[in-house]
């Protein structure tokens, strides 16, 4: 996909990351939480994958109603990708209400 094509598809979204001190990530447009442990967390937002590595990190808050997280630790590395990706593990919130 180019970069023209991904501009048009995400015109109308809104994704908002706030951090505070690399140790507070407030992260909004948030579909899911894939896969999370103390080192990496996998979230499905509107705009693609994000990933966040570092040390020490829990999620904080988890809001469906709003489409909020909220990740606290020691915060390295943030990236996107794209939307596509094997969930054979399942969704956090789909395990929690299965």
């Amino acid at each position: 996909m180019t970069l023209e094509e991904r501009k048009g598809l995400t015109s109308n979204v809104v994704q908002n990351l706030v951090l505070e001190n690399r140790g507070k990530l407030s992260i909004s447009g948030v579909l899911d939480v894939l896969s999370f442990d103390d080192q990496i967390v996998i979230i499905e937002t509107e705009l693609g994958l994000l990933t966040i590595k570092g040390e020490d990190l829990r999620i904080n808050k988890l809001s469906i109603d709003t489409s909020e997280v909220v990740v606290e630790g020691d915060i390295y590395n943030m990236g996107y990708s794209e939307k596509e990706m094997d969930k054979k593990t399942g969704s956090l919130l789909g395990k929690i209400f299965k």
